[in-house]
């Protein structure tokens, strides 16, 4: 491997791991099949965060405004 094989290597892992953390704390706070989402947030970037925002957020907030009507 050449020097910057290395650095994108030292740059992607940070990421991918902060990623993963964060979509599986979240989705563990809302039932959401947290595994999933933190093994799918190690494998790729920017992919899962957004489907996550689709699949889990978008319906969680909708859930929540009902309830309080």
């Amino acid at each position: 491997m050449d020097s910057e094989q290395w650095i994108a290597i030292l740059l992607a892992v940070p990421i991918l791991l902060a990623q993963s953390t964060l979509l599986f704390i979240d989705a563990k706070k809302k039932g959401a099949f947290a595994w999933l989402w933190g093994i799918w947030g190690l494998i790729q970037f920017p992919g899962p965060t957004i489907f996550y925002y689709f699949i889990v957020i978008r319906p969680y907030r909708k859930k929540l405004k009902m309830e309080e009507e």
